[in-house]
Formats: C-alpha cells, sequence, structure tokens
C-alpha cells in the first residue's frame, strides 16, 4: 500500500495529494462530504486542518480520514488489463 507523502488543502473541497511512489493529483471532495463525521470539513476553515496521520492516511482533528488505498486508486484511474 502506497502511503501520501503530501497533502495540501485547497479552494473548492479539493486536495492536491502525492504519494511515496510519486503518484500525485487532485481529488474533489465538494460532493462526498456527507455524514456526521464530514460535516465540519464543509467549514472552510476546518477543511484546511488536513493532515497526513503516521499510516500514511489523511485525516482530520475531528477523527474524518480517507482511506489511501481509495484515493490512490482514484488517482491513478482504473487498471487496464491485456486482452
Amino acid at each position: 500500500m502506497q502511503k501520501v507523502r503530501s497533502v495540501e488543502a485547497r479552494e473548492g473541497y479539493r486536495l492536491w495529494i502525492e504519494f511515496d511512489d510519486g503518484t500525485a493529483g487532485e481529488i474533489d471532495l465538494s460532493k462526498r462530504l456527507e455524514g456526521p463525521v464530514f460535516e465540519p470539513l464543509k467549514e472552510p476553515s476546518f477543511f484546511q486542518q488536513v493532515a497526513i496521520d503516521e499510516f500514511g492516511a489523511i485525516f482530520w482533528p475531528n477523527g474524518a480520514d480517507l482511506a489511501p488505498d481509495a484515493v490512490y486508486l482514484q488517482l491513478k484511474g482504473p487498471v487496464q488489463t491485456p486482452q
């Protein structure tokens, strides 16, 4: 599993993420901030408090987090199998 090396909060509830293998890109969370744990992230100043934990996962102070493997797959796109 790849670990997140850096994360930067951007306007519009977007994150710029870089993994330890160099994979990098931006994800848009604007339509995914639903439910009690993600509701506080709708406050821009709170969203800006994004960080990386000791396991290389993205998290916020209230316990909201993003699984690094799911984010990695989102950035890499679907795996193409040879035919």
